[in-house]
C-alpha cells in the first residue's frame, strides 16, 4: 500500500480531480518540517540590540497600535490602561487550544490583561477588560517563560492578547532567550495591531495565532468599538504572513511556524464570515490554515438589560444622579447577538471558505488519536 505522502503526490497529479479532492493533508511537503529552530534564536546580537532600543523608544511615544495614543508609558495609560509593566491574569499550561498548539503537554499560555479593543461580547471579558492580575518587569515576564517550558514542559509560549504590551512582550522574549528559552513564541492577537508593532516583533514570532472577526466597518463600530478594525486586521494579516508564512508542522504534529487565522462565526454574521474567507483566499494564502469557530455565546455586555434614569425634574437630577442607582428597563443590550450561532450559519462560512479556494482547516479528528 503507498505511503501518504506517495498518494498526495498522485493525487497532486490527477488532473480530472477537483482540486479541493486533491489537497487533504496538512503533514506533506511543504507544510512538513525535520526539525525547528525559533526565531528568536537565529537573530544577531546586533538585532537584539536594535530590537530592545526600539522598544524603549515606543514606550516613551506609544504608537504600537492603531489608537495611536502617543503617552509616554512611564508616566501615564492610553486607550488599554497599561503602563511599562505588562498586567498578566493567567500563566499557566492551556488546553483550550488548536490541538496542533496545544499538543499533549499543553500550550504555555500567558494571558494579558487588558486590551486595546472594546469588544462588547469579548469571551474573556473578566481578564481583558477588568484589569486584574499581577504587574510584571520584562525581566520577570521571561523569567515565567522559562518556568512554563522547564516546569509544564509546554510546547511553545503563547502570549494571549499581546497588541498593546508589545514593547514588553518583546524586551521579555529577548530576556529568556538569553537564558535559555527554546520553544516557539505564539502571538495570539485580534489583529489590531499597527504595522510598527508587528515590526518589531518580526523575528521574535514564530507562530500569529491571529483572530479576524468582522469584516463591515458599521459592524466593528458598533460591536468592537473599532470602525477600522477590519482594514486594520487586513494589513496586519497581510503582514504576519509575510514574515512567518503558511503553517507548518513537525512530525509530531505540533505547529511550529506560521499563521492561523481564527473566525468566531458571530449570529446573523455569516456573509461577513464569507467575505473574510475570501480576502484570505485572494490576498493572503489558499493554503492558510483556517479554525471556524462556532463557540460564540452572548458575554460581557449581550443580553444585559439597559440601564435609565427617572428624573422628575431638572432640580432632582443631580442628587438623583450622585445618590440613585440608574433603573432597569427590561429591553436587553445588543438583543440580535444575543444567541449561539446555528449550525447553518457555521455551515455557510464553510462552504464559503471552500468556495474560495481554502481547504486547511482545524477539524476535529475522525478517529481517536491525535488531531493533526
Amino acid at each position: 500500500m503507498a505511503s501518504p505522502f506517495i498518494r498526495h503526490c498522485l493525487l497532486q497529479r490527477a488532473p480530472s480531480i477537483p482540486r479541493a479532492a486533491q489537497r487533504r493533508l496538512h503533514l506533506a511537503p511543504p507544510f512538513l518540517l525535520d526539525d525547528y529552530t525559533p526565531r528568536y534564536l537565529r537573530l544577531t546580537s546586533r538585532d537584539a540590540a536594535k530590537k530592545r532600543s526600539k522598544a524603549y523608544a515606543h514606550l516613551r511615544n506609544c504608537n504600537l497600535c492603531p489608537r495611536q495614543c502617543g503617552v509616554n508609558r512611564h508616566e501615564t495609560t492610553g486607550m488599554c490602561l497599561i503602563g511599562d509593566t505588562a498586567k498578566v491574569n493567567v500563566i499557566a499550561p492551556h488546553f483550550g487550544e488548536e490541538p496542533c498548539i496545544q499538543g499533549h503537554n499543553g500550550s504555555g499560555a500567558v494571558f494579558m490583561s487588558g486590551c486595546n479593543m472594546r469588544c462588547i461580547f469579548c469571551q474573556n471579558y473578566d481578564i481583558a477588560h477588568q484589569r486584574n492580575g499581577m504587574d510584571l518587569t520584562p525581566e520577570a515576564l521571561g523569567d515565567w517563560y522559562l518556568k512554563l517550558q522547564e516546569v509544564g514542559n509546554v510546547h511553545n509560549i503563547n502570549i494571549v492578547t499581546p497588541e498593546h504590551v508589545v514593547p514588553q512582550v518583546a524586551l521579555s522574549i529577548l530576556h529568556a532567550a538569553e537564558r535559555g528559552l527554546r520553544v516557539p513564541i505564539i502571538y495570539n492577537t485580534s489583529s489590531y495591531d499597527s504595522l510598527a508593532s508587528l515590526e518589531l516583533m518580526d523575528g521574535l514570532v514564530d507562530i500569529y495565532l491571529a483572530d479576524f472577526k468582522v469584516w463591515e466597518p458599521s459592524t466593528s463600530k458598533r460591536l468592537l468599538k473599532a470602525d477600522d478594525y477590519a482594514a486594520t486586521a487586513r494589513e496586519s494579516i497581510k503582514a504576519m504572513h509575510k514574515q512567518v508564512g503558511d503553517l507548518c508542522f513537525t512530525g509530531d504534529g505540533i505547529a511550529k511556524v506560521g499563521v492561523l487565522i481564527r473566525h468566531l462565526v458571530m449570529p446573523g454574521k455569516e456573509a461577513e464570515g464569507a467575505e473574510i474567507m475570501k480576502f484570505l483566499a485572494s490576498e493572503v494564502s489558499t493554503d492558510c490554515f483556517v479554525n471556524i469557530m462556532e463557540q460564540y455565546h452572548p458575554d460581557a455586555h449581550v443580553g444585559k438589560k439597559r440601564r435609565r434614569r427617572r428624573v422628575s425634574s431638572v432640580a432632582e437630577e443631580e442628587p438623583r444622579r450622585r445618590n440613585e442607582p440608574a433603573e432597569e428597563d427590561g429591553e436587553v443590550r445588543y438583543s440580535d447577538i444575543n444567541r449561539a450561532v446555528t449550525s447553518e450559519e457555521v455551515s455557510l462560512v464553510r462552504e464559503a471558505a471552500v468556495r474560495a479556494g481554502l481547504w486547511r482547516f482545524c477539524d476535529p479528528p475522525k478517529h481517536d488519536g491525535f488531531a493533526i
